[in-house]
Parts: structure tokens; sequence; C-alpha cells
């Protein structure tokens, strides 16, 4: 039993007292644009001209940077946690305007600060890095630098950025105001309903097929009849973007996603290729699920189909020590920094209305402090989730020490300690199941996240990459874009089910999203990466927590494969490793189908 009361709700008074009415936080604002305002003078006056003086101008730079950053992301991440505790506070959608506003000016003179690195010629800026205090910061400086020369001028990529808000990014925000007008039609008990998106997804985990066949019906209905409006935002966003990287001079579409997540080519091929060849074992499962539920074959309104009847609800203290239990066995940093979360009341948990769906970390860095959001309703699930951003809170703990600069990871590397924590969890989950339905029902839930990452994640990189090679030569019309997406479904799925959802391309979020592109595969990395850290964790045991905080330090400060080079004596251009992270996956898979033989 749990021996200590942790409060479900977080404090945000220790960073701001007054919520969105808080006077210390708009002096922060008005703060914040004081450092832009200085870092952009301090920029624009800069005239490279000799080593000696322009290292110390750098550093100057480099002080402003770091000081401006951290206290944009304070003001971040606290309207972050106020706009999610309360979606009705209107307020807070109000600063977070204003904090935009701040971000995109600070964005615009970093590309000034980028352009000024890339004309330093090779010998000089060798030179320049000797100091003291830029030698460490030798990988993202020269990162910065690189990818500053191969865009355009700083008045092109400017004028990319101005006509992307009214172009591009509005885009991105029509298919939120389509999306959000689009009604699904459910009938309950003789009662007619009119769902929302996202309240129809949900009924796909329904134990009644009746139930998840008719709202797919509805559902795949509803998209189609938006399918011109969809089908033109996505050109009209990959247009954009395939201009852009036109002239630029960029003719592969995955060189940007690339080197956003600091990976070689050769790395997610091969990691796509060990996927491909090892669908067999989840397959099998997708069959053995199907008779399970009295079926030949799944369809995809069955694949989050819940099994059997048994109901499990962990209240907020028992899976806080079950987490901190679990983490325990694995070392004393991750569990003494998840202690200090619960005690320390980081986590807002409590199951209320009026607040945002989903959880998420944010770190508050000039305090050195997380924030965990999530609605804790007692599932075996939320529990995962909890361990879950608990990694993510830890990872950014673990670089506490580290420059600003070297503390900016990836998304591929992101859900690597989240992952992790999550992994650790659901395995004692399992583990400490009370009867075989409950371990049956944890398995299950275990191996879907290998189906969601890859096969689900790989059907959306495979149509993805077939629509850019289409789009490069004109317009793809709405009933390509389906005929596209169920060719990949088909491929990513082995031609497992028997009914898929074509119009996937137009109810996904992600493929609509204007920040980051191809925000598929990062996802299937993260979560192999992890696998593959957690099959050396088990091999070595306790003592394998210093070598994870060292692996985790340098997640931002170099490229993955030679993060994993480092660390894990590891070739990510080449199978082995990810063979290795796909056989626990199918461990899972065997251990399901042994207990369901019978």
């Amino acid at each position: 039993m749990a021996t200590a009361l942790y409060s479900e709700v977080w404090d945000l008074d220790v960073f701001f007292e007054g919520g969105s009415s808080s006077g210390d936080f708009a002096v922060h604002i008005d703060q914040t644009k004081q450092l832009i305002d200085e870092f952009i003078a301090l920029t624009e006056g800069w005239q490279p001209s000799s080593a000696e003086q322009d290292q110390q101008t750098l550093l100057n730079l480099i002080g402003k940077f770091e000081g401006t950053t951290k206290k944009l992301r304070q003001a971040g991440a606290f309207v972050s946690c106020l706009e999610a505790q309360n979606m009705a506070d209107s307020k807070a959608n109000e600063l977070r305007a204003a904090v935009t506003v701040l971000s995109a000016g600070f964005q615009n003179a970093l590309t000034d600060f980028d352009e000024k690195l890339a004309g330093f010629s090779d010998e000089d800026w060798k030179q320049l890095l000797q100091a003291d205090g830029l030698s460490e910061l030798e990988f993202v400086l020269t990162e910065r630098r690189e990818r500053a020369a191969e865009k355009l001028s700083k008045q092109e990529e400017s004028l990319i950025n101005a006509l992307g808000i009214d172009g591009y990014h509005s885009w991105g925000q029509m298919y939120d105001v389509i999306v959000g007008k689009i009604r699904i039609p459910f009938s309950d008990k003789g009662q007619e309903q009119l769902l929302s998106v996202g309240q129809a997804a949900n009924k796909f985990s329904s134990p009644e097929r009746s139930v998840r066949k008719n709202v797919f019906k509805e559902w795949e209905n509803a998209w189609d009849k938006e399918q011109d409006y969809l089908a033109k935002t996505l050109n009209h966003l990959a247009g954009f973007r395939l201009n852009v990287y036109k002239m630029r001079g960029w003719d592969d579409v995955l060189k940007e996603p690339l080197e956003i997540n600091r990976m070689k080519k050769e790395t997610l091929d091969a990691m796509w290729g060990v996927i491909s060849k090892n669908k067999q074992p989840l397959v099998k499962f997708l069959n053995r699920k199907a008779s399970l539920l009295g079926l030949e074959k799944l369809s995809w309104y069955d694949l989050d189909a819940p099994l059997g009847s048994t109901e499990t609800k962990v209240p907020y203290q028992e899976g806080a020590e079950f987490i901190l239990d679990h983490f325990s066995k694995f070392g004393g940093e991750m569990t003494s920094f998840s202690k200090m979360a619960f005690e320390n009341k980081w986590i807002e948990a409590e199951d209320r209305p009026g607040k945002r769906p989903g959880g998420f970390h944010t770190y508050f860095p000039e305090s050195s402090q997380s924030r965990i959001f999530m609605t804790y309703s007692g599932t075996p699930s939320n529990v995962s989730t909890l361990a879950h951003e608990l990694g993510h809170g830890f990872h950014t703990y673990a670089m506490k020490d580290l420059h600003p600069l070297n503390r900016n990871y990836s998304m591929n590397v992101a859900e690597t300690a989240s992952t992790f924590a999550e992994m650790i969890v659901a395995d004692a989950a399992v583990k400490n199941a009370a009867t075989e339905e409950e371990k049956l029902a944890l398995l299950e839930d275990k191996i879907q996240r290998s189906v969601a990452l890859l096969m689900n994640i790989h059907a959306r990189f495979l149509f993805e990459t077939s629509f850019y090679n289409e789009r490069k030569n004109g317009m793809v019309s709405g009933r390509r874009l389906n005929e596209l997406m169920l060719n990949a479904q088909k491929e990513a799925y082995a031609n497992a089910l028997d009914e898929y959802h074509p119009s996937f391309w137009s109810s996904k979020l992600h493929f609509y999203i204007t920040g980051v592109p191809f925000y598929n595969f990062p996802y299937t990395f993260g979560y192999l990466f992890s696998l593959g850290i957690y099959a050396n964790a088990l091999e070595e045991g306790k003592g394998y927590e210093e070598k994870y905080i060292s692996l985790l330090k340098d997640t931002a400060s170099m490229t993955v494969e030679d993060l994993a080079m480092k660390h894990l004596n590891a070739d990510l251009t080449k199978p082995d490793f990810w063979e290795k992270a796909v056989k626990l996956c199918m461990d899972d898979v065997e251990e399901f189908l042994n207990l369901t033989e019978k």
C-alpha cells in the first residue's frame, strides 16, 4: 500500500504567483523583450574582423542567446501549463499570442546570427572555436553554421518566413478549422448524437464490435465528404515546402527531416529494413487477436479493441509507489528525481473537467524545475503515461549541468528516456499481474505499442514518401491520395487486415504539422533506440544507470550515429542494433502467443 500522500495538483505559484493574471509574469515578458532587443542590436552591429575580437563578441552573443532562451522557455512553459490546466482560461490564450510574437522576433534575430557564423572561412572558424567557452559548443555552433550555409540569404529566408505566416502555416491552421467542424453521427440506445472527431476516435476502443464498425463507417464518410478541401490543404502544404527546397537547391525531401534529427539516410534505411523483415510475428499477433475476438481477420477498427473484461483500477498513490519501487531496481538517480517530482508538486494529475486531453512534460530553465501534466483516472495505461512523462523529466534533469545550447536534443532521441522509463513500469506490471486475464490485457496493450510504431508509423512514412514523389509533378487528387494510403497500409501491415483506412491521410493531424516535416519516423527511431538501450540495461543490471545518464547528456551534442557508437558500441547504419531492439518486441509477441495457445 502507498505510504505517502502526494498532491495530484501541481504548484505553479512558485514561478509566477497569480496564474494568468500574474504581475510577476508581465514583468518577465517585458524583461524577455528587452533581452531580445539587446540580442538583435548586438547581432546587427557585429562586423566580423579579427579572430581575437570576434571570439569576445561571439561569447557575448552566446551569453545573450543563453539568457534570452531561458526567459523565453520559462514563459512558454508557464503558458503551456496555464492552457492545459484550464482550457477556458482566455487570458492564457492572450499570453500565448504574446509569447509567440516574442519567439518569432527571436527566430529572425537567430537567422541573422547564423548567417554571420556562415560567413567565416573554415580556417578562421577553427581558430575561433579554440576560445574558452566556445570549444564546448563546437558541435551545436558548427551545426548552425553549416545549416545556414545551405540556406538562402538572410533576406530571402526572412521573406519565406514572412510569406509562410499567411501561406504555409495558414494551410496548417485551415486543417484545424475543417476538422473542428466535422461531426460524426452516432446512435446510442436509440439516441442520435453528433460526435466530435476526438469523441468518435475513442469509440474504436469500445468492446462492442458493432459500435466500432458503425462509427468507422460514419468516420470514413465524414472524411470523404471533406476530401476536396483536405486534399487541397495537403497539396498546398507540400507544394510550399517543395518550392522552398527547390529554391535552396535541395533535391531530397528527406534532407531536412534527417538533418533536424541528426541522422543519416543509411540509418533510416537500416531501421526500416529490419522492421520490414520482422513483420510476421506481428501478423501472427494480429491473427491471434482476431481469433480471440471471434473473427477471421481484424479490420482497422478492431486494432484497438480490448481483450477480456478485466478492468484494473490503480489509485494515484499506489501508482506513484509502484513507479518508485520499480525505478529503484534500476538506479537511485531516476528514483530520487521522481520522488522529488511527487513530493514537490511537480505533477498535475487530478481527474477534473476543463483540463486539456493528453499528457506532456515541460521544463522551467530559470528555476531548474520540471512540470508534468496528465489526467490520472486509475487505468494501468495511466501508470505507464506517468512513468513516460517522468522519463522525459529525468532526461532534462540529467542534462541540468550542461550549457543550455547543449541541451536541445532532437525529436528522435526525445523519446529515449520516456520510453525507457515506461518499459520498466510496463514490464513490471505484466510480471505483477494478479490474474492471467489481467496479464494478457497488459501484455496486449504493450504489444499494441509495437504494432503502432512498427506498422502504423511505417504506413505513414511509406505514404508520405510516395505522396511527395508524385507532388513534385503536380497536384495529387483526393482519390489518388486514398490509393497511396491504401497501398502503404497494405505493405506496412503485411496484408494482415480485412478492411483498411484509406482516408487516414485526411484524419491524421501529423501530415498537416508545419513545424516538422515527416512527423513519423522519429517516433519509431526513438522507440527502438530506447529498446536497444533497455536491452543493455537488462543485461548489465543496476550498475547501468551511470552509463545511461552519460548517454542522455550527449543526446544534444552529437549525431545519433556517434551517440550510439560512443555509448553502445553500435553502428546504427547496420542492421545488428535494430534486430536486437526488434527482438524485444517479438519476445512479447511470443509470450502472448504462448499464453493464448489454448
